[in-house]
């Protein structure tokens, strides 16, 4: 009888735990899947971090779910909102190598070879895209640039209508295969830091070439200006019109055909082929790369940006006075304020060189780089001597690295008494006839290259300049023309391609090419755009 009671309350408790498992079976087929903590892929193995400041890890995972990050023996923990969004503020370490960042919530996520030092953004156009491997003397350099200090990671951006949260691209150590393909410019900059460091730097490239510089802006900063907000317009009035425009060519696109056709048949020329509309995603469109590449990076933790870009805004340049600097204020916003460094280089020479002083969009393009200096914690690297006259990218990016590299030395490290700039103009003085040039940024001394300055030209109240006779004395030039018996004004390098200007500080950094004037020139009220 027992037994028979006993088989009886087996069978019993079999059956119950039978449906209680499908119950919960039941349960979890109809439960929405959890969703996996995960973050952006700007943090990845090899990745740096920022030393000495607090340092955000951001990401996903489920509404509410509770979200750990460790690193060393820092925890910081956060709960996602209502969208799945969660961040920490990990407290500010030291330079270190061969950390492990963890971050746990449903899942556990672990990034090996984790370094703390310098993180440095790297944007612009195609002179900072271009490869180190084009450089002079690129093989080579690519060759032996093996530093597991450095890490490279290369933003890949697409045009972007909003804001995204995430980019493409992965951390690798800089070693001759990874650093052949990455920015001269960028690893040239990397190294010179990294040589007087002797920290990890992490650098992240985020280019693409011929972009204007609208495209890496975010809407509300071309929108807050009334000079510049007719620029977001015109690209809501292509994205408004493409089907239509679209439509409408593939019905001029088959006309086209037709006559071409006919045309071959003749004997006759084809007709023109109908231009295609612009398209609302063309890589011009205003914000962009913004949109794909800073906002989805915004608040990293990094010492600050090098920027290398002006070349596609030429024809604009005046505008470039007020575009630049708002550019320069706009990702400071979207760094919660923090006025970090920002550092640039001022375009090259490029075209034939004139033979006669005459006006140039280049030359004004590149007062508008020299008055972004008006903006707190920049500077700029002047890249007129090292230009080409048949090609807007010139290859000796070594300098430019070195440059940039001095630059941020002053202006990121605080290096006292470091001499990052070539002479700037301070004041002038008429003389008779001649006009005394004061500099700033004079270092040790002033030097010519060669046997006497060139490229300086002057001109009296009729705003004619003519090439002058220029010599140093002292701290200062003494400008002076037969020509112009009463001269007001003096420029120098003030041309699309300067090439032959000479006027260097002892410390072989070039004069930065100004005017003493401010007569209306060939851009100033210049709007159109590119594709216009």
């Amino acid at each position: 009888m027992t037994c028979v009671v006993r088989k009886i309350r087996f069978q019993m408790r079999s059956r119950v735990l039978i449906r209680l498992a499908a119950a919960v079976l039941a349960i979890v087929a109809i439960a929405p899947a959890r969703a996996d903590v995960r973050l952006p892929r700007i943090f990845s193995d090899n990745m740096v971090l920022q030393r000495g400041m607090r340092i955000p890890v951001w990401g996903w995972a489920e509404p509410g779910e509770k979200v750990t990050v460790l690193l060393g023996e820092a925890t910081k923990s956060a709960k996602t909102d209502r969208a799945g969004r969660w961040r920490v503020g990990l407290p500010a370490r030291a330079e270190a190598t061969d950390l492990t960042l963890t971050v746990r919530g449903a899942n556990e996520i672990k990034l090996t070879g984790v370094a703390i030092g310098e993180v440095w953004i790297c944007s612009g156009q195609s002179n900072m895209q271009f490869a180190l491997e084009k450089a002079l003397n690129g093989q080579h350099e690519a060759a032996k640039a093996n530093h597991p200090g450095i890490r490279l990671f290369t933003v890949n951006p697409v045009v972007a209508a909003e804001p995204r949260d995430d980019v493409e691209g992965s951390w690798s150590v800089c070693t001759a295969q990874s650093a052949a393909p990455f920015s001269a410019v960028a690893y040239f900059f990397g190294r010179a830091i990294h040589k007087h460091l002797g920290v990890p730097i992490g650098l992240i490239n985020i280019s693409q070439g011929w972009t204007p510089a609208e495209a890496w802006m975010s809407r509300e900063a071309i929108l807050a200006d009334p000079e510049t907000r007719y620029i977001a317009e015109r690209w809501d009035a292509i994205t408004a019109v493409w089907p239509q425009e679209q439509a409408e060519h593939a019905e001029r696109m088959a006309a086209w055909k037709m006559k071409s056709e006919a045309a071959k048949a003749a004997g006759k020329p084809e007709p023109p082929q109908p231009r295609a509309p612009i398209h609302p995603m063309f890589f011009h469109r205003a914000s962009g790369f913004y949109n794909s590449g800073i906002a989805p990076l915004a608040p990293i933790a990094m010492r600050g940006v090098i920027w290398y870009q002006g070349e596609t805004n030429e024809v604009r340049g005046y505008q470039y006075r007020r575009l630049f600097p708002a550019l320069i204020r706009d990702w400071r916003r979207a760094w919660e304020g923090r006025i970090f460094p920002f550092i640039y280089v001022q375009v090259a020479s490029v075209l034939p060189p004139d033979t006669q002083p005459k006006l140039s969009e280049w030359a004004e393009l590149r007062e508008s780089q020299t008055l972004a200096l008006a903006e707190p914690a920049t500077a700029m690297a002047v890249a007129i001597d090292i230009g080409e006259a048949n090609d807007v990218h010139p290859k000796n990016k070594q300098e430019v690295g070195r440059r940039l590299a001095l630059a941020a030395r002053a202006k990121a490290y605080g290096e006292k008494g470091l001499v990052y700039s070539g002479p700037m103009y301070e004041r002038m003085a008429i003389e008779g006839g001649s006009i005394r040039i004061y500099f700033t940024h004079v270092g040790s001394g002033l030097k010519v290259r060669g046997e006497k300055l060139r490229h300086w030209a002057i001109a009296g109240e009729d705003q004619k300049f003519v090439w002058a006779e220029a010599v140093i004395d002292g701290d200062t030039v003494v400008v002076r023309s037969d020509a112009v018996p009463k001269p007001v004004a003096v420029r120098y390098a003030w041309s699309n391609n300067a090439e032959g200007c000479n006027l260097y500080n002892r410390e072989d950094l070039p004069a930065v090419p100004f005017r003493t004037d401010t007569w209306i020139e060939k851009t100033r009220g210049y709007t159109k755009l590119t594709l216009d």
